[in-house]
């Protein structure tokens, strides 16, 4: 069961990571545009909407790698000193009554809204010859997918965890630095000098 739960982690980790890479890109068609605008003077009409359709298709393929990651944000002031259980019971509600709704909502909306714009060829009308929108459209119902899966792989982690009383373990990820753990690896003695 551990496999499966870390296989689909991995997967959801694999198009995060690989749609990440649309933030690169992103940054280097800006400092075009913005180049090409005020050195050349030469703006290109299409930019400001493929800068739109990149960022919003990475951060709607971050869902899933986010959720994986239990990186979502969540009032942790109270749960955080609940015990394992009652933060799984707290989480298992949450997902069956807001969460799989939610989802299957926007995977059946955005297919919908995705289908429709293919069948017409949909572009954009923010300039004369936009850029088409219809893949940047498939992203929401593809998005809501793997959300969706990744939601299912929690809701089991959450039966383990009311079962077994612990929350079972995840795919490690990079750590923020801390400054304490950074200062221990380095032997630092608070004086700024390395003992």
């Amino acid at each position: 069961m551990q496999n499966f739960l870390f296989f689909i982690d991995r997967v959801s980790s694999w198009i995060g990571q690989a749609f990440s890479w649309l933030i690169v890109a992103l940054t280097f068609l800006i400092s075009w545009e913005v180049f090409a605008r005020y050195a050349l003077n030469r703006p290109n009409p299409w930019a400001f909407d493929l800068m739109i359709m990149m960022y919003g298709a990475a951060f709607m393929m971050a869902g899933a790698y986010t959720l994986a990651k239990n990186g979502h944000v969540r009032g942790d002031v109270l749960y955080s000193f609940f015990p394992p259980r009652l933060q799984a019971g707290l989480d298992l509600l949450l997902y069956v009554v807001f969460f799989i709704p939610g989802v299957v909502a926007l995977v059946w909306a955005g297919y919908a809204y995705a289908a429709e714009s293919l069948a017409i060829n949909e572009h954009s009308t923010l300039t004369a010859n936009g850029p088409p929108l219809y893949p940047f459209k498939m992203v929401i119902p593809v998005s809501g997918v793997l959300l969706l899966l990744q939601g299912l792989v929690e809701i089991v982690r959450c039966v383990l965890c009311l079962r077994d009383g612990a929350w079972p373990s995840r795919e490690p990820d990079v750590e923020e630095v801390d400054v304490g753990k950074l200062k221990e690896m380095v032997h630092a003695d608070g004086t700024g000098e390395a003992t």
